[in-house]
């Protein structure tokens, strides 16, 4: 998504890591159609420390502000729902839009890591929880 506040600030990745995150063994990518065409997607991991983790969502630009975020963060959270009870995401601080829709959905912010991927900047760690990992079935 893009930054609202500072649209000049990217993440800074190419073609080749953009393509590591997507083809990753441990990771699903669900893509969003609207006539035959992607207009989005959202890419989860389910291992890890922070199993139920979503790794990337990206709308396309003139697809913005029509629920397609929306329902691509419904549908990664149901499907992490099924095995654990937290969903997890980093978004970055100068993406203000994107934390806006988070917050709405029920995210809180729980972390930060500063300077993590751009220099002055940070990236918040957020989460969804139906509650504890002790308190779910196996």
């Amino acid at each position: 998504m893009m930054a609202d506040s500072e649209p000049w600030i990217r993440l800074e990745r190419g073609y080749e890591e953009s393509f590591e995150v997507i083809v990753e063994p441990s990771r699903a990518v669900f893509l969003a159609c609207v006539d035959e065409e992607i207009v989005g997607f959202v890419i989860i991991e389910m291992n890890g420390t922070f199993k139920g983790y979503i790794k990337s969502i990206c709308v396309s630009p003139n697809q913005r502000d029509k629920g397609i975020g929306s329902s691509l963060m419904c549908y990664a959270e149901e499907r992490i729902f099924l095995e654990t009870p937290n969903v997890f995401l980093l978004v970055s601080s100068f993406n203000t839009g994107a934390r806006n829709l988070y917050q709405r959905l029920g995210y809180e912010e729980i972390g930060e890591f500063k300077d993590f991927i751009v220099r002055g900047h940070s990236e918040i760690l957020m989460r969804k929880t139906k509650g504890p990992l002790t308190e779910t079935h196996k």
